[in-house]
């Protein structure tokens, strides 16, 4: 309880936690080298990096101030939502040890008799899971990369309340792109875009036939849809697909491996809340309204808009920005000119000098000719 009667949540720092985790992530280290000396897919799926992305987040997590600065961000982005909720950080009585939030209340997601007691709708709850992790993913690019059970809570009214902000995912433009690409192609079973999307993003070589990518990503994906989740091994799917990138040397992304992580925590909610679930067409409008925004005019003006500030510091400063790299252009031509011509001049005094041995070479032999 702060002063004033506020009730509130603390959360502390395990004394003693820094030196366990560097050790334990030696440990993983020594065992990615391993991996990578004595397995043949051990440099493609990069065990290396993705032990350093895991330590990155892990300590991350140890900081309570950045895991607050976490959990305000996430607020922001979801400001009086009707689908999520976040509690509030007190920054006064936070340090990097110590976390105030704001006391959330709810059942845990995992006890869905007891939501369906209180008349929460779980299959819309499901879908609404599902509408959640995308719009973190693809609007904000930062997604809560720890969504099991145990960090979920759930109002009466049937929103969801996240809790435990340690360990957040980001993703660049750039990924977003590739990544709604990839999704929206693979919700309609445009499997020849999706190989392309690999190859645009490098995901795979340069040499890498399409067709015949394009014809293994069909042989894993297209017996899982239109299928439930309660129908769908996605054990299967992950050994099937797994074969497939050894077959076509797809390079383990180590950036997204929270999202991946994140997408199987997903799929594991949703199948305990409505193994019905149709994850397909629950996912596909969303992505569809999302590249519409991205592509379209609204894509536009937003990224007019946001570069405007730039573009007006910049236009003033082109005449010279110009000026200066056509002068810096010339030169280094000029400077070009007079290395090849210092390197002709040493050229030539090298076939001088020899020249001059030699002359010197063929009058010492006529000279002892002459004598004998």
């Amino acid at each position: 309880m702060l002063h004033g009667g506020t009730e509130a949540a603390v959360k502390i720092l395990r004394p003693g936690m820094f030196p366990v985790i560097v050790e334990d992530l030696a440990l993983l280290d020594a065992g990615a080298g391993l991996v990578e000396r004595f397995w043949a897919d051990g440099k493609r799926l990069k065990p290396h990096e993705v032990v350093a992305e895991f330590a990155r987040h892990l300590f991350d997590e140890l900081d309570l101030m950045r895991e607050a600065a976490n959990a305000s961000q996430l607020r922001r982005n979801f400001p009086d939502s009707p689908l999520l909720v976040v509690p509030e950080v007190y920054w006064d009585w936070c340090s990097s040890t110590v976390m105030t939030m704001q006391r959330m209340r709810g059942t845990p997601v995992s006890q869905v008799a007891e939501l369906r007691r209180q008349g929460v709708d779980i299959p819309k709850l499901a879908r609404t899971g599902v509408e959640i992790f995308f719009t973190q993913v693809f609007r904000d690019g930062f997604f809560h990369a720890d969504m099991h059970p145990g960090n979920i809570l759930v109002t009466p009214e049937g929103r969801y309340v996240a809790l435990d902000f340690g360990i957040m995912g980001t993703l660049t433009e750039i990924d977003k792109q590739y990544l709604a690409q990839n999704f929206l192609a693979f919700f309609q079973r445009d499997y020849r875009r999706v190989a392309q999307a690999h190859l645009e993003a490098g995901w795979v070589p340069s040499d890498t036939r399409v067709d015949e990518f394009e014809s293994a990503i069909r042989a894993v994906c297209e017996p899982i849809f239109d299928r439930p989740l309660k129908e769908i091994s996605f054990g299967r799917v992950l050994l099937q697909l797994f074969q497939a990138s050894r077959r076509f040397n797809v390079e383990i992304q180590p950036q997204l491996v929270m999202l991946q992580k994140t997408l199987l925590n997903i799929e594991g909610l949703g199948r305990q809340l409505d193994p019905d679930l149709d994850l397909w067409t629950t996912a596909k409008p969303f992505l569809e309204k999302w590249m519409r925004e991205q592509l379209g005019l609204k894509g536009l003006l937003r990224a007019v808009r946001n570069e405007a500030p730039r573009w007006a510091t910049m236009l003033p400063q082109l005449p010279r920005l110009l000026h200066r790299a056509l002068a810096g252009d010339r030169v280094e031509r000029i400077e070009g000119m007079l290395g090849e011509l210092l390197v002709l001049e040493r050229r030539r005094n090298r076939m001088i000098g020899v020249a001059v041995a030699l002359l010197a070479l063929a009058l010492i032999l006529a000279a002892a000719l002459a004598l004998a």
